[in-house]
């Protein structure tokens, strides 16, 4: 097993790549905290792991609230003892309005959860990784990460700075035995599509672009594959890294 007696937190982890990502981890050896707003859907994930011999525990996360960020990881340690990966995976999509449709409301909110969400979880798991000397964090970016035509403005701001803080902390502790990489989904089979309330028709037609060149639809189960290979010893040379996944979709342009 990869991650035989390692113990990792999953945000967004009831659904889609989140679940999968845990599911993956604790098959291969994790003990896993299984973080998400939807408290119910976390307790199917994390009772389903159990129930096919591994470790799980569901965590109520609202990952735009500071003090549930803390007690996330808090529960990591007090329930497993420690943490060793931590996989900021929790996100939701703008409306595809550019930036003359954007309002400071849902500016505000989205890159609560995207973005300092990050920074929050990262903060707090760094003088666990410090002490140890040792701890890996991935980040879902997006292929919005680092193109301007995949969403709105917000979503795709909030995901360039994801990108940034990921080399930035890769680079900042890589000699303190910590690896900060990020993967950046295209297309994939998630629920994230739930979260765009109210399209902006303008916006949207301007994604039509590229959209057309996607070669196909990803699954949650391959993006988990990216996931186990950054959290596994298999990747101790990769740090600060984004890692496109998207099947080839952003290799043209």
């Amino acid at each position: 097993m990869r991650l035989e007696g390692k113990v990792a937190v999953v945000t967004g982890a009831a659904s889609g790549m989140g679940k999968a990502i845990a599911e993956l981890y604790a098959k291969e050896g994790a003990s896993v905290v299984v973080s998400d707003l939807n408290i119910e859907g976390a307790e199917v994930v994390a009772s389903g792991i159990e129930a096919n011999g591994g470790k799980a525990i569901a965590v109520k996360t609202n990952v735009a609230d500071l003090n549930d960020i803390n007690e996330m990881i808090d529960t990591a340690v007090n329930e497993f003892g420690t943490l060793d990966i931590l996989v900021n995976n929790a996100g939701i999509m703008d409306n595809m309005g550019p930036v003359g449709d954007v309002n400071d409301e849902s500016w505000d909110l989205i890159f609560d959860v995207n973005t300092k969400s990050v920074m929050r979880a990262i903060r707090k798991a760094l003088p666990i990784f410090l002490d140890k000397g040792k701890g890996i964090i991935i980040n879902t970016a997006s292929t919005g990460g680092f193109s301007g035509a995949h969403a709105g403005a917000a979503y795709t701001a909030s995901k360039h700075a994801v990108i940034g803080i990921t080399k930035n902390t890769g680079f900042m502790y890589a000699q303190k035995g910590i690896r900060c990489n990020a993967i950046a989904p295209g297309a994939t089979m998630t629920n994230i599509s739930s979260t765009i309330k109210n399209v902006n028709e303008f916006g949207a037609s301007r994604t039509k672009v590229t959209q057309g060149a996607i070669p196909r639809i990803g699954q949650a189960e391959e993006i988990a594959g990216v996931a186990l290979f950054l959290a596994s010893d298999e990747s101790s040379f990769v740090n600060g890294a984004v890692l496109a996944a998207d099947g080839g979709w952003t290799a043209g342009f």
